[in-house]
């Protein structure tokens, strides 16, 4: 997929940004059809996909305008569908997280086993055949659409313009204060952060040793931001009438300890990743292209 994009528009890009988002569509197709797929690995990979999915679009929506923008609305509307039946599974990555902290192995082992029960319910209340089949619908529509794209003047100055604006909107939602931040400001950074770190996979074959630094940083920032959400999903488990109510006296110093450690981190890979404007970095980009071709 990366170095297709990469190609002068002349040379057959636009086959490959075709068959781009074609494996992207094929790889969310086989979550839903695989033949004994289980559901909460089916329900995480999907959502992959579709990140995958509306990072691409993004790109194309300065040039296809409202289609590309429906197309990712749609998308990002099956996912939340879908979130449901993560959230149960989001705890239990966030009670591993506190796999040092001063609990009983008998207290971690009834958690456990609530929040496992949460996730096999709400997985088998959520991917029902009736979703799969509006999966399979909005998959359809996607695959037909994208293969009727006017793709063939896209050059690489479109791209940089496109990895450039998420870029820059990933930096606007960096906090200036990351200890008093809310859940909320991290989880929409996280957000803005995953987009730019799929779409600079794009740029990896210009850059190839710090291309791939670059990426595993943002995977790295994503993945801290990723667990401070875990976290922040494990809390809301602990209000009063939840499932994990009994234990909230005792989880909530321990998350909010655990999301300190994690908002420090991240605020320091921000400050490297994002330390350019977004004017200079887009200028960077065209640079290496130009110096490559």
């Amino acid at each position: 997929m990366n170095r297709g994009l990469l190609r002068k528009a002349d040379s057959g890009a636009a086959a490959r940004l075709r068959t781009a988002s074609g494996d992207i569509l094929a790889e969310a197709r086989r979550q839903i059809d695989e033949p004994g797929a289980n559901d909460a690995t089916a329900v995480h990979e999907f959502r992959k996909a579709m990140k995958r999915w509306r990072a691409l679009l993004r790109l194309y929506e300065p040039r296809l305008g409202a289609e590309a923008e429906q197309l990712r609305v749609e998308a990002r509307d099956l996912a939340r569908e879908l979130a449901g039946s993560r959230d149960a599974r989001s705890a239990l990555d966030a009670l591993a997280d506190l796999a040092d902290a001063p609990l009983s192995e008998r207290t971690l082992a009834t958690i456990r086993a609530r929040l496992d029960g949460i996730g096999a319910s709400t997985e088998a209340a959520t991917l029902t055949e009736t979703l799969r089949a509006r999966m399979r619908e909005a998959l359809d529509h996607a695959g037909a659409a994208a293969m009727g794209w006017p793709l063939d003047a896209v050059g690489f100055a479109a791209i940089a313009d496109g990895l450039a604006a998420s870029y820059a909107r990933a930096r606007r939602a960096v906090p200036s204060d990351w200890a008093n931040v809310p859940p909320e400001a991290l989880h929409a950074l996280r957000q803005r952060v995953v987009v730019h770190r799929y779409q600079m996979e794009l740029a990896v074959p210009l850059w190839p040793k710090i291309g791939r630094v670059w990426v595993g940083e943002a995977q790295k920032l994503r993945e801290r931001l990723g667990h401070h959400q875990d976290l922040a999903v494990l809390q809301d488990f602990t209000a009063p009438h939840q499932p994990l109510a009994p234990w909230r006296s005792r989880l909530t110093p321990l998350i909010a300890a655990r999301q300190a450690e994690h908002a420090a981190s991240a605020a320091r890979v921000a400050r490297r990743l994002f330390a350019e404007k977004p004017k200079a970095f887009r200028r960077r980009l065209m640079s290496l292209w130009e110096s490559r071709h």
